[in-house]
């Protein structure tokens, strides 16, 4: 499940786990106009872990979902 929510100055997206067990904790993406941040909470530490990527990061990362095992670079206009 996961619920998409607009606010002043980003998207939120929040994944919930509902099919894995043990479940994990959710993950909060805050995708911004510059940047995306990804968040989920550690139990072990009590601590919030954040990630942040910039768009040329999730570009890429779309791009890499989609293909074999390898090196590439995207060509054009980096974000």
């Amino acid at each position: 499940m996961f619920t998409i929510e607009h606010e002043f100055d980003s998207t939120v997206i929040t994944l919930v786990d509902e099919e894995a067990t043990p479940l994990q904790e959710d993950i909060v993406i805050n995708a911004f106009e510059e940047c995306v941040t990804i968040e989920q909470y550690d139990p072990r530490t009590d601590r919030i872990n954040r990630i942040t990527l910039s768009m040329g990061q999730v570009a890429d990362m779309g791009a890499a979902l989609n293909l074999p095992e390898g090196v590439y670079a995207r060509v054009g206009a980096r974000d």
